[in-house]
């Protein structure tokens, strides 16, 4: 592959549909590149001993997607070596099981992928729009992410 043709490249995605670790680690693999990290949120069938049933994502789409591009420009200041990042977040029902998030950043050296990865989801639970709501056997319950900025507010 031609380098020139390699450019740096952000790959957003919100979606109803089933993520793929294949599809979203392809998008990011370069021939510059010796790392590829990856974060995958899967739903669990349990949340403080109660059954979760599913989850259910909801997003405020446009808004969300603009801040995660801002997040990957964070990331590209920090760690500028990184080449190409990844984020797709399932909407809609998520099974347990399956993923409701895949982060996937390349870059020439393992640490600042790693980094870049744990950056991301860490500053998309706090200040991205998406919303859970977990689904149980007699119940429900909206989540709120404890790391994001507006749960720490004055109610």
């Amino acid at each position: 592959m031609d380098e020139s043709k390699d450019e740096p490249k952000d790959f957003i995605r919100l979606k109803s549909e089933k993520l793929s670790v294949d599809e979203v680690s392809a998008l990011v693999i370069s021939p510059c590149c010796g790392a590829v990290s990856l974060f995958i949120g899967t739903t669990r069938n349990n949340f403080e001993g109660k059954k979760v049933i599913h989850l259910e994502y909801e997003a405020y789409t446009s808004m969300a997607e603009s801040e995660i591009k801002k997040i990957c420009r964070d990331v590209r200041q920090k760690w500028p070596s990184v080449k190409h990042i990844a984020v797709h977040h399932r909407l809609g029902v998520v099974p347990v099981t399956e993923a409701s998030v895949i982060i996937a950043v390349s870059s020439p050296h393992r640490a600042e992928s790693l980094e870049a990865v744990t950056y991301c989801i860490n500053t998309l639970k706090a200040s991205v729009p998406i919303w859970k709501k977990e689904i149980y056997e007699d119940e429900y319950s909206w989540k709120e992410n404890k790391e994001c900025f507006w749960a720490n507010s004055e109610k």
